[in-house]
């Protein structure tokens, strides 16, 4: 075999054309860039973006905050020190977690609170049997 068809089966350009293999580098170098930006935009930047929230999420638990732990534990927070946390998970029971065991903040506790989204939801239940009356009148009106 001479080396015209090993070249030909091998995929080498014969002779010496440097301008077809600099052009054929920059095209590599172009996609492998906007692969690393796809991968930047589309990964790296929203999981640095969620590990800062919830750095400081943890930072900012503070006495009286109901937490959910990555266990599913529900509990409200009765002391914090420097690298756990106390929950009170019921009248009797309490537990230490580390603070890295925190999965979502809730907020304070307060009976202001529960009684306002009580109140809420009267009123979306009156809303939701005053919209009733008003369908079954329109059906009403409808079958006459």
């Amino acid at each position: 075999m001479d080396n015209f068809s090993l070249a030909l089966l091998m995929g080498i350009p014969s002779g010496g054309s440097s301008s077809s293999s600099g052009g054929s580098m920059t095209t590599s170098l172009v996609t492998f860039a906007l692969v690393i930006g796809i991968f930047y935009f589309l990964i790296i930047r929203p999981q640095n973006k969620k590990q800062k929230e919830t750095k400081n999420m943890i930072a900012a638990v503070k006495k009286n905050d109901k937490i959910i732990t990555i266990g599913g534990i529900r509990g409200t927070v009765h002391s914090v020190k420097e690298e756990t946390v106390v929950i009170k998970v019921d009248d009797d029971c309490k537990l230490e977690i580390n603070k890295s065991a925190i999965s979502t903040v809730l907020g304070p506790e307060s009976k202001k609170d529960v009684k306002e989204v009580k109140e809420v939801k009267d009123v979306k239940v009156k809303k939701d049997k005053k919209d009733s009356k008003e369908i079954i009148e329109e059906e009403e009106v409808e079958k006459k």
